[in-house]
């Protein structure tokens, strides 16, 4: 198991709510043991799928672009260096508004799971 991980070695994929995710850290694949890291990327102009997680909280950080976050009934603008909580159970998705990719850090505790998203 590995500790470190170089993002461009990194093959993506897209999730079950239609985001390209690079699992950065992931416990099947590298030596974090309780949580995962990934970049989600975001095309211009489309949206997440609404969806929610049972058992893992999530952190949304962004780095890059900026978009609308649907957070349970909120729903705010979301740009560079914004951090969102997002506890179990609660449904969310989230619009690329500008003109550039989104990417957006997400941290999951426990470490994200296909079995462990729900569609709207």
């Amino acid at each position: 198991m590995t500790t470190r991980t170089a993002r461009h070695q990194i093959t993506p994929y897209v999730t079950k709510d239609g985001s390209e995710i690079r699992e950065l850290l992931h416990p099947s694949r590298h030596a974090v043991r309780h949580q995962s890291l990934a970049e989600a990327v975001v095309p211009p102009g489309t949206t997440t799928l609404l969806h929610r997680h049972a058992v893992s909280e999530e952190i949304y950080h962004v780095t890059q672009g900026c978009g609308r976050m649907t957070l349970g009934a909120e729903k705010f603008a979301i740009a560079v260096g914004d951090s969102i909580l997002i506890a179990p159970g609660t449904p969310h998705c989230v619009e690329n508004t500008g003109d550039a990719a989104l990417h957006i850090l997400c941290c999951c505790a426990p470490a994200y799971a296909h079995q462990d998203t729900e569609l709207l």
